[in-house]
């Protein structure tokens, strides 16, 4: 999806052994892990006359994931993918070099009738040896990630590894993106189960973490390896993610993720020139922002 209004939380704040904010990057935390940019997309009632329709728009460096909860997306890219993403399924796209990609509401749900629409537009920067590998799609359905409870919380893991299990999505670097759906009150413990950075991402519900509560729209970032144990409360709905961080800082403008801001520039003039890789029988585009880089 396209960064067009990127949100930056300026109202971070520390709880101890967390920080915590709105959606990434924020003042204080710029990326978890290699995990760069989070965006919720809903929930939002979709028709009969408002639909997504995001038109082309360009991509290096990173890869997406798009994780639904509700509605359905068709995604048609340059490399020539045309993937329908329903709930639960990972749609997992890496740019590398250069790719552009348009997302839709399909045809079939442009019926009349309303529906609801939600779920989660991720941005994962690559490692520095990969920025420029050749784009790459995969869609990973829902009946192969790996599930399990405990009682009666579920858990799924959405990419990478932890919890000694190891998710088909194609990562490129230490990982991990972890659904959490609780029924009754449940204490978390992450020790020896995630590697790397954390990130505990509040859809649902609300968790008391270091005997701070804190609510469904905020992300807290764990600063120590071994955290305060976080009590979840009963019906809530959480993402944990991250990973190992990159030795090299990373640059983001608007849609472009590099090491490099020499890169980032030619992907700008490139896309400006519309020499940029496009999509085939696709004549929509959406400009560069008017601010500079």
């Amino acid at each position: 999806m396209s960064n067009i209004g990127m949100i930056i939380e300026e109202r971070s704040r520390d709880i101890g052994d967390f920080l915590v904010g709105r959606l990434i990057p924020f003042r204080k935390k710029r990326m978890i892990g290699p995990f760069i940019f989070i965006d919720h997309m809903g929930p939002t009632t979709l028709g009969p006359t408002k639909y997504m329709d995001v038109d082309q728009h360009p991509h290096i460096g990173l890869s997406t994931l798009t994780y639904l909860f509700d509605g359905e997306v068709m995604h048609r890219d340059s490399i020539g993918t045309e993937q329908l993403i329903q709930p639960g399924s990972v749609n997992w796209m890496t740019a590398g070099s250069g790719v552009s990609h348009t997302e839709r509401t399909p045809s079939h749900l442009r019926n009349g009738n309303t529906f609801l629409a939600q779920g989660y537009q991720i941005w994962v920067a690559l490692p520095q040896h990969l920025e420029d590998m050749d784009p790459a799609f995969h869609h990973i359905p829902n009946n192969e990630l790996p599930k399990w409870a405990e009682g009666s919380t579920e858990f799924t893991l959405v990419a990478g590894e932890g919890y000694n299990k190891k998710s088909p999505v194609p990562t490129y670097s230490p990982l991990f993106m972890v659904e959490i759906k609780t029924k009754e009150e449940f204490e978390l413990n992450v020790n020896g189960k995630l590697k790397g950075e954390i990130g505990i991402c509040i859809d649902k519900g609300s968790i008391e973490a270091c005997e701070e509560k804190v609510g469904k729209g905020n992300i807290l970032v764990s600063k120590v390896e071994d955290t305060c144990n976080i009590l979840v409360a009963p019906n809530s709905h959480l993402l944990l993610f991250g990973g190992q961080p990159f030795p090299e800082e990373r640059h983001i403008y608007w849609n472009f993720v590099s090491s490099s801001k020499e890169k980032i520039k030619a992907s700008r003039t490139a896309w400006a020139n519309k020499t940029f890789p496009m999509m085939p029988n696709d004549n929509t585009y959406v400009p560069l922002p008017k601010h500079g880089f």
